[in-house]
């Protein structure tokens, strides 16, 4: 047995294709975790920045340097663009319905990921865009949709408290948990419970008098529902009187309560409760699935350190030797699977002129392997762990999706796939050089006997056979040597 495993090891010893360079494992890791996966001309961004976590600064320091160019990136929707009464009259008259608009939502969030240099600020976008959920599915919130991602996107890498009064007083958040129609007569919850649940304090650190002040505070943001969507403030509709929620208190005597609501979301965004609350789930998404406790508490104090700015409490979390000890501890999610593979594929994404083009294809292919964006139906955004998404369904799903696009069967139009031709550095060349030559593109990392080992099985050829221009590989089996690279469990992860 010893003998036998010896000379495995020996028949699939990697080879090395050195011209095709790749980032030390450390640099590797901050690429892996704040972009939607590595490129080649990605990996020449961070050697030219000098590593990955200089190549983090550039992120933050150039993501809003150029907010006109951002704005064009996948802007390839039109109807995006359009305001609340034009989509729903578009909709009573049975042009195009609101979700259909809301596909396009979720279709360029897609693209931008795959295609936008500010890979750092999507990450950020996401993240908060879950955090402060909106779903894309509902009629009333969609008429609104859009423009409230864009709040959440120039806020991302900015300060929390005024990301909060902005995305809480918005029309979308207003319609989708009931604030649009609240009065004070009969104050609706939904939304003053929300925040303190899943926006700020969190669950164990308010009463159900806290919940009722706070729905109170809110009244007076309207939204004419059904009619001309149009988001107005009524005086007439706040409730007034002494309220208090937590160790926030005002008489609360004046009609006009809005003023009152942004001092009571900046209070909320600097609660300690709520500095751990973010503080945790960033380092869920960004570190581990169980980050210890210290590491929550010092992105916590470097948050309320930072009047609730972003950007320093990141800074703290790519320094700390949690992250840097956390390499191959995350899961990708459906789209981060989709949009990865889609990278590493080396594909060019054209502006969809028909419905079967890849970038509205996208959206059903992120539905099959499991979660299209922002389509989570409840009000706590999607899970930020590993577990939902490490199931064998998912599992075949992302296969199924891989090896359509490795051979470029679904979708066919509307992108360029790279050619067998494309993907070969020389020919002829030595096939375990070329195995190495792919991990270093797809995988981001040389090749193992792991990897070589489940090349040769793909594809039925030897380490040392000669690869050239009329090779079956060449000519009929590149989309199974693509395969397997994808369906490696380093593909999977992040």
């Amino acid at each position: 047995m010893r003998r036998r495993k010896k000379k495995q090891n020996k028949k699939y010893r990697p080879a090395r294709y050195a011209p095709t360079p790749v980032l030390g494992a450390a640099d590797r890791h901050v690429v892996s975790r704040f972009s939607y996966g590595t490129t080649p001309e990605l990996v020449r961004e961070v050697q030219a920045a000098g590593g990955g976590v200089a190549w983090f600064e550039e992120q933050l320091t150039t993501a809003y340097a150029d907010p006109a160019a951002d704005a064009r990136i996948g802007d390839w929707w039109p109807d995006l663009h359009l305001d609340a009464p034009t989509l729903w009259k578009r909709q009573e008259d049975e042009v195009r319905a609101v979700w259909e608009v809301m596909a396009d939502y979720s279709r360029r969030l897609l693209v931008r990921r795959t295609i936008s240099p500010h890979q750092v600020l999507e990450r950020m976008t996401e993240f908060f865009e879950a955090h402060l959920h909106v779903p894309v599915n509902g009629d009333k919130q969609g008429i609104w949709r859009a423009s409230y991602g864009d709040v959440i996107r120039r806020h991302a890498l900015g300060r929390f408290d005024e990301m909060l009064v902005e995305a809480i007083t918005h029309p979308s958040m207003l319609l989708f948990l009931d604030q649009a129609v609240s009065t004070k007569k009969a104050p609706n919850e939904n939304l003053g419970r929300e925040l303190l649940e899943l926006h700020t304090v969190g669950v164990g650190n308010h009463t159900e008098g806290d919940v009722k002040a706070s729905a109170r505070i809110l009244t007076g943001y309207r939204v004419d529902v059904w009619r001309s969507w149009a988001a107005t403030y009524r005086s007439e509709d706040h409730w007034t009187g002494p309220v208090q929620v937590g160790d926030f208190s005002d008489p609360n005597t004046d009609p006009d309560g809005r003023d009152l609501v942004r001092r009571y979301l900046v209070h909320l965004a600097h609660r300690p409760e709520t500095a751990q609350r973010l503080a945790r789930k960033l380092a869920v998404k960004f570190v581990r699935d169980d980050p210890p406790q210290a590491l929550v508490d010092r992105l916590a104090r470097t948050y309320l350190q930072h009047d609730t700015a972003i950007v320093p409490v990141l800074r703290e979390l790519v320094r700390s030797v949690e992250f840097k000890g956390s390499r191959g501890v995350k899961l990708r999610d459906p789209s981060e699977d989709l949009v990865a593979t889609y990278r590493a594929l080396g594909t060019t994404l054209k502006a969809p002129q028909r419905i079967e083009d890849a970038a509205n294809a996208m959206l059903w292919q992120s539905t099959v392997i499991g979660l299209a964006p922002m389509t989570w139906p409840r009000p706590d955004g999607q899970p930020l762990d590993n577990q939902p998404w490490a199931t064998p369904a998912r599992a075949l799903a992302s296969m199924d999706i891989h090896w359509s696009l490795a051979g470029g069967w679904w979708p066919k139009t509307g992108v360029d796939y790279q050619q067998p031709t494309d993907w070969v550095p020389e020919l002829p060349m030595q096939f375990a050089p070329l195995v190495d030559h792919l991990s270093r593109h797809i995988l981001g990392r040389p090749s193992t006997r792991g990897i070589l080992k489940a090349a040769c099985t793909a594809v039925s050829v030897k380490p040392t056979e000669q690869i050239t221009a009329d090779h079956p590989l060449m000519r009929w089996h590149f989309n199974r040597l693509l395969g397997s690279f994808l369906d490696n469990p380093l593909h999977y992860g992040r």
